[in-house]
């Protein structure tokens, strides 16, 4: 079975969000094992310190390596296993996309770190981080957003995790292009009504609508992956 942790010093946030999502129903049915980590626990002195100021001064507060490295060490040794990906969502790490996730989906264990504050002491870093991630081009004040949004992407993409493979196929980013529209019951609602070509029962003109309205989004909202979209087309029909 597939191990994940969180190691965190706000532990309710990421209890909090598997508890009311599906992925507390993936946890349940043992597609895969979640130990969220209290860094406060590992925390130094009476008052479980986990940050200082920085060396060489400037603002801001860095979490401490101490309690880091000794929650690290207790979660490595939870996984009983070699093969560990820890990954720290950072700003200066490469972007988080579906490609990342279906590769991480492969891996048995993995650690996700939450940042808090100005930074983590740099050998934390140095000493057990294998990769660093990106999810957009934006600060946020601590890790555990960036982290669940990793851990999210991952598990939806594991074998048994969700009941209908064919929507995940189909997923945006699937297959560089964006999603189509989607409808379900009523037929019409407030004078807006289901495209026709969808109550057919035709499957290859359904197939095909939803081939043109995948790839206009994409032109339209992400043009950016249509040009990568295109350079894949190109390569494929050179090569073929």
């Amino acid at each position: 079975m597939k191990q994940f942790a969180i190691i965190t010093p706000v532990p309710k946030i990421i209890d909090t969000f598997v508890q009311n999502t599906i992925l507390k129903k993936i946890i349940d049915r043992k597609v895969f094992e979640l130990k969220i980590v209290n860094l406060r626990d590992y925390g130094l002195g009476k008052y479980k310190q986990i940050d200082d100021t920085p060396f060489g001064g400037g603002g801001g507060m860095i979490l401490k390596p101490e309690p880091l490295f000794n929650a690290l060490d207790a979660t490595v040794k939870w996984m009983n296993d070699n093969n560990i990906k820890v990954i720290f969502p950072s700003p200066g790490g490469k972007e988080w996309n579906q490609n990342s996730a279906e590769k991480f989906s492969r891996e048995s264990n993995i650690i996700l770190i939450c940042g808090r504050y100005k930074g983590v002491d740099e050998r934390v870093i140095d000493e057990y981080v294998t990769d660093q991630y990106s999810v957009g081009n934006f600060v946020m004040t601590g890790g555990e957003i960036p982290a669940l949004i990793i851990m999210d992407s991952i598990a939806r993409l594991i074998p048994g995790a969700l009941n209908n493979i064919e929507s995940i196929l189909n997923d945006s980013f699937s297959h560089q292009l964006l999603d189509h529209p989607h409808y379900t019951n009523p037929r019409e609602f407030r004078k807006r009504s289901v495209p026709e070509v969808l109550l057919n029962g035709n499957h290859k003109h359904i197939d095909q609508w939803r081939l043109e309205h995948r790839e206009s989004r994409t032109i339209n909202y992400r043009p950016d992956l249509w040009e990568k979209y295109i350079k894949v087309k190109e390569s494929e029909s050179q090569n073929g």
